[in-house]
């Protein structure tokens, strides 16, 4: 077997080896889980109706500015503050009431317990996520959680990696647990991302990407709808009645097809009546955006463009093109 074949499989083997290792140790946390100290967690967050602060320095600040902005979009206000920048003047964020989870692997970051006399004075609770319970944070917090691995995926055994893993792990099933306390909905979640995908599925209407209605009567020729096509770009023209009521659509399919079968002499008898689809598919501007996708696409023979009806009146036309554009 090729050499570079043979160390391939080898690293690869590695991967997947230090990827259980860390798996393990997820499991072993769970495993060595303290109920009282859990429970006393969940609901010091859940009562909080000031902010949680999380707090870390190294690799531990990285995991802490991660934990808080899963609490902040999950609907518990999440603040992530350096301890270093705490001891120039951030404590300042830190109110009566306010919750304080403090990340350390050995319980034992000089920043970290140098504010943990102040944050006593301000009467707020310490929750700890630690590698070592017998730690002087542990000692000083009215929680600790056990972070604690046996070893770091580092071959070194130095380099926080396991141990950041399961802090994170930690950190996660906490806001997870608190959202779904709170019965936090799947718009509520959206309202808080309104520029991703789901938020985006869960809030972006109709309205916000239709074009104003291009408008034919059913008496006009088809010359007059080639041009209506033509001026609005959009792939179609609404037909509509003298009160502005939606009879049909024309599209550039119906059109193509109805001139190829069309005699060149019976052209100056077309009317938009004869090419238009009867009766089409319909949105309406509050409709969601992505309920409208599902209509194009969720069909036989899909379709480009969707009239959109309010009130009983025409209003616009919506093109697939644009909803897809939008990053449904």
């Amino acid at each position: 077997m090729n050499p570079s074949v043979q160390e391939s499989k080898a690293d690869s083997a590695k991967v997947a080896a230090l990827l259980r290792l860390e798996a393990s140790s997820i499991e072993a946390a769970a495993d060595r889980i303290d109920t009282a100290s859990v429970d006393t967690a969940l609901r010091l967050i859940s009562d909080c109706d000031g902010k949680v602060i999380v707090t870390g320095v190294g690799k531990s600040g990285v995991i802490a500015q991660k934990i808080a902005q899963t609490l902040t979009s999950t609907g518990t206000v999440g603040i992530f503050v350096h301890p270093s920048d705490a001891l120039h003047g951030s404590l300042g964020v830190v109110k009566d009431g306010d919750v304080v989870i403090a990340l350390s692997n050995s319980g034992e970051t000089d920043e970290i317990l140098a504010i943990m006399p102040t944050l006593k004075q301000r009467k707020v609770s310490v929750i700890a996520i630690v590698g070592n319970v017998d730690s002087s944070l542990a000692r000083q917090s009215d929680v600790v959680l056990d972070a604690s691995v046996d070893k770091e995926a580092c071959p070194l055994n130095l380099a926080p990696t396991t141990s950041t893993t399961v802090a994170l792990a930690i950190g996660d099933a906490l806001a997870m647990t608190v959202m779904e306390s709170r019965g936090l909905t799947a718009e509520e979640f959206a309202a808080n991302h309104p520029a991703g995908r789901l938020g985006k599925r869960l809030t972006l209407t109709v309205e916000s990407l239709m074009h104003e209605s291009p408008n034919v009567s059913e008496d006009a020729g088809w010359l007059e709808v080639v041009k209506a096509i033509s001026k609005h770009s959009l792939g179609a023209v609404n037909v509509v009645d003298n009160a502005g009521k939606l009879v049909g659509i024309v599209t550039d399919g119906d059109l193509r097809r109805t001139i190829e079968k069309t005699e060149p002499a019976a052209f100056s008898s077309l009317k938009a009546a004869s090419m238009m689809t009867r009766d089409p598919i319909m949105a309406t501007p509050s409709m969601l955006a992505y309920d409208a996708l599902q209509l194009m696409e969720n069909r036989p023979s899909q379709i480009s463009v969707l009239p959109v009806v309010s009130e009983g009146k025409c209003v616009g036309i919506l093109r697939l093109h644009d909803v897809v554009r939008s990053g449904l």
